[in-house]
């Protein structure tokens, strides 16, 4: 998600700054385009560009905290459940 980001905010400074110089080139399909709207797509496109660089640290970041956070191996002695001996049986034990 962040090269995404850095991608389409490189696009949209490419967009803004043609769109300034000459609003009939990236506005093409439109009879009158004007400056106004290269504006208006440009601020748009940053707003875009800096919510998917946010996202993506802060899905990079909860990526890199349950890395961290998750045990290597579980023992039976740090397991939170009782492991059950692998020569005993269980028994379902039912009221009745």
């Amino acid at each position: 998600m962040i090269t995404a980001s850095f991608d389409l905010a490189l696009w949209t400074i490419l967009f803004f700054i043609i769109g300034m110089i000459k609003p009939k080139w990236p506005l093409f399909f439109l009879k009158k385009p004007d400056r106004f709207l290269i504006l208006v797509i440009s601020t748009v496109l940053v707003m875009i560009s800096l919510t998917l660089w946010g996202e993506g640290t802060r899905r990079e970041k909860e990526a890199k905290a349950l890395k961290t956070d998750t045990p290597k191996s579980i023992t039976p002695q740090s397991a939170p459940v009782p492991v059950p001996d692998a020569g005993t049986k269980v028994e379902n034990k039912k009221g009745g």
